[in-house]
């Protein structure tokens, strides 16, 4: 009988409430937008009612995959002003459990100490290589299309115009401590991602930003346009 933690049976508890579809869609609207969002729109977005959208967010919300704040949509206040809405957004946690248990995070922690105690710059060019690799790969497959390739590796892209940010830092965790070695990671990463999907005119650049991936797309194709 394998033996469970705690913070594994609350993982274990929470991702099982996207294994309904109507529910993992209310929660994919909710991540991929840039501002909490209403019930009203939740559930415009998923084309159902708005008493079933609030059912599920609500449950999801005590599940811990989302937050929830109240605002007043019309901008007014005070007496008339009418009640404030019910807003949810994508929990800043995240969850993770795996049987037989695995430590990944861990490994990644070494390994990126190891790039940061190296010297001579080898280790940090072999890593920034296989990166880039590892994006143009992506891109390839992904039938050349960025937003699409950027989507699989788990960025969370957003397209304004010809711009593309990244609302989702796949390695978050380790980049807290290592922002050096994991964003330059990330750089190469999406050059790779760009390289792979045959737009030369696009680039990626470095922006800092605490709530997403420190990486910015500009000047991608209007046919990669989309969200």
């Amino acid at each position: 009988m394998p033996v469970h933690r705690p913070n594994d049976l609350a993982a274990l508890t929470g991702l099982s409430h996207l294994e309904d579809p109507v529910r993992r869609q209310l929660y994919e609207c909710v991540a991929e937008s840039d501002v909490p969002i209403s019930r009203e729109q939740a559930a415009a977005a998923a084309g159902i009612g708005r008493t079933l959208a609030a059912y599920h967010l609500d449950k999801l919300a005590d599940a811990g995959l989302l937050t929830i704040s109240y605002q007043r949509l019309t901008g007014r206040d005070g007496p008339g002003a009418g009640r404030p809405a019910k807003l949810y957004a994508r929990a800043p946690g995240e969850m993770t459990i795996s049987v037989p248990p695995r430590d990944y995070e861990l490994l990644a922690r070494l390994l990126v100490g190891a790039v940061e105690q190296d010297d001579s710059g080898a280790v940090q060019a072999a890593v920034d290589g296989a990166a880039f690799e590892a994006g143009r790969s992506v891109g390839t497959e992904s039938a050349r299309d960025i937003v699409v390739a950027l989507r699989r590796c788990g960025y969370l892209p957003h397209v304004d115009d010809d711009c593309v940010s990244l609302r989702n830092c796949p390695f978050h965790q380790v980049a807290r401590d290592h922002r050096d070695v994991v964003c330059g990671l990330n750089l190469r990463l999406v050059e790779g991602i760009i390289a792979g999907c045959d737009q030369p005119q696009a680039h990626a650049e470095l922006t800092p930003h605490p709530d997403r991936c420190c990486v910015v797309v500009r000047g991608v194709e209007p046919h990669a346009e989309r969200d």
